[in-house]
């Protein structure tokens, strides 16, 4: 399995910002997919993720104001991160899972100024 990544750049606080992640390659074994982060100088967490029956997890600190979305079709996973705060700048990583193994995106940067 592949990931590619996208869509991370640099925004004001409040503002918005929407992630995808396309998977290619062995895709039928994919049963989640998500999204981690990890801001300087913190461990890496997972921000959300969502199962192919479309359940969904969140981040006490982002529920509200993420959503994670997935479209079959095109085996993309989204990221839709409304209301952005500073302490949400990180870099996010995509990943998916299947029933032997996870496999990590490449990184996308995302600022959030003040």
């Amino acid at each position: 399995v592949q990931l590619q990544a996208s869509g991370g750049g640099l925004v004001r606080a409040g503002g918005s910002l929407r992630l995808s992640c396309a998977a290619s390659g062995n895709i039928f074994s994919i049963n989640i997919m998500g999204w981690y982060r990890q801001a300087p100088g913190k461990q890496r967490e997972l921000v959300a993720s969502i199962t192919t029956l479309g359940s969904t997890n969140y981040a006490d600190s982002v529920k509200g104001r993420f959503t994670v979305s997935r479209d079959k079709v095109k085996n993309t996973v989204y990221l839709q991160m409304n209301s952005l705060k500073p302490e949400d700048t990180a870099v996010y990583y995509c990943k998916a899972w299947s029933t032997m193994s996870g496999y990590w995106g490449q990184e996308t940067l995302v600022t959030v100024s003040s």
